[in-house]
């Protein structure tokens, strides 16, 4: 690991550990193959054709692989982007999300719309990705019973009496 001298390191900051590109998008492109196949075999059961179950891979073969090829493409970017720039925010899963959009677009055969992808998709992850990767908002360490006070009304509670003990 190359990390900076630490006098060029902003106090409370945490040295970049670099993501193996390649590994990171094999990975990442496995698992949204795995995602294509589930959205291949439901397009499958709820479309009419004579080809029974093969058809998740005939007829919805491409959806499978193009899930994997977006998911590789988004893993990889970001990583090359990370590591080029040496640091772990939002502008790496913008890249990524520009790269997989851009991927989308192309498909359909149309540039224009690669580039609607592109920023829609990196928008969006890039969007995720500031907000601290959580979709509930807020504190994701806050407990239940914070989580039902915030929930709830509370009344409002008297101000203290300023009476005095003469």
């Amino acid at each position: 690991m190359n990390y900076p001298p630490a006098a060029l390191v902003p106090a409370g900051t945490v040295p970049y550990d670099p993501k193996p590109s390649l590994q990171y998008a094999a990975k990442v492109g496995l698992q949204a193959t795995f995602v294509g196949a589930f959205v291949a075999t439901v397009q499958n059961a709820l479309s009419t054709h004579n080809r029974g179950p093969a058809g998740i891979l005939t007829k919805y073969g491409g959806t499978i692989g193009m899930f994997g090829a977006m998911g590789a493409a988004f893993a990889f970017t970001e990583a090359v982007v990370g590591n080029q720039r040496q640091r772990d925010d939002p502008i790496n899963g913008v890249a990524g999300g520009c790269a997989a959009g851009f991927l989308a677009g192309i498909r359909r055969g149309s540039l224009p719309l690669a580039v609607a992808s592109c920023a829609l998709l990196g928008g969006a992850v890039g969007v995720f990705d500031y907000s601290g990767q959580n979709l509930a908002g807020r504190n994701p360490n806050e407990s239940p019973e914070e989580k039902r006070k915030r929930f709830f009304k509370q009344k409002p509670q008297p101000p203290p009496s300023e009476e005095s003990d003469e």
